[in-house]
Parts: structure tokens; sequence; C-alpha cells
């Protein structure tokens, strides 16, 4: 099995879980912030939904050169699922023909002309894509669980859900 078949099973089966979080996530509370300095719930979300296809849109190149970003905000939990399915539309084409090759090859983020880092491209799907991508999720079931809202089985039972009942 190549690098990246083997990290594209693991994004499908945590993408119908980020799915079944993403769903959770109340219209009615797009703007609500758990701290000053938190993203509003709708910016959260819609950074979850949009970030891989993003970051494997970014590994395509061999040089990003990142600028100042500000995440817009959801308006809608429809607007939410929408840009998620797109994402993962983007990371279906952009990552399923890489060969091991240019999976080990150098990727390069610089701001200002400034190199940042430089890693395998492997490193960047991996720690940026998918890791990046579950760190906020868990930040999304905290913002869920502050709301009230009942939160889904991720990697087992929550206190709302359990699928081995």
């Amino acid at each position: 099995m190549s690098i990246i078949d083997s990290m594209l099973q693991e994004f499908e089966q945590e993408a119908a879980t980020t799915r079944r979080v993403l769903e959770r996530v109340p219209e009615g509370h797009l703007t609500w912030k758990p701290h000053t300095r938190s993203m509003s719930l709708g910016q959260l979300a819609l950074h979850i939904a949009t970030s891989p296809g993003n970051i494997a849109t970014m590994a395509q190149l061999d040089y990003f050169e990142f600028s100042d970003f500000k995440q817009d905000e959801a308006t809608s939990t429809a607007q939410v699922l929408e840009a998620f399915e797109a994402s993962l539309t983007t990371v279906r084409e952009a990552l399923s023909s890489k060969s091991d090759d240019w999976m080990m090859s150098p990727w390069t983020a610089g701001r200002n002309g400034e190199t940042i880092m430089t890693l395998p491209r492997v490193a960047l799907v991996r720690a940026i894509l998918l890791n990046h991508w579950y760190h906020h999720r868990g930040q999304l079931t905290v913002y869920l669980r502050l709301l009230d809202i009942p939160l889904p089985s991720v990697y087992g039972p929550t206190a709302d859900e359990n699928p081995f009942a």
C-alpha cells in the first residue's frame, strides 16, 4: 500500500466522524464564542469544513507563502456541510494519485519571503491536514458541550451516544 493510500484510508474514516460532529452545529449559535479570543462557532465549523481541501491544495505547490488569514464565519449549517463535501472532493482529487516519491519530496512555507518551514509532503499531510483537523474537531466538541448539544461518538461512546450499546 502506498503512503497516500494509507493516509486517505484514515482520512475517509475521520471524514465520516467529522461529518457527524459538523451536523450537530446549531444554526442559532454560529456567532457564539466561548472566550473573546476564540473563533466563533461558525468560524470554527467552517475552518474544520474547509481546512483539508485548502491544505491539499497547498500541498500541490513546492512553496506556499502565508499571508494574513481571517476565517470567514458560516451563515448556516448547510453552508458548513456543503463546504465540507467540496473540501473532501478536493482532497481526493488532489492526493489520490500521488506517489511515495512525491509524498517524500520537500514542501516549503514562508512569510514575507522568509522560509518558515520545509518538510516532506508526508509530514504536511500528517501534521497539518490530518492532526490539525482533529485538533479543531476536538475544539468543536467542547463548543458543542458548552452549548449543551448532544455529542456524537467520535472515538468511542460519549455521554450522549453509545454506538456499542
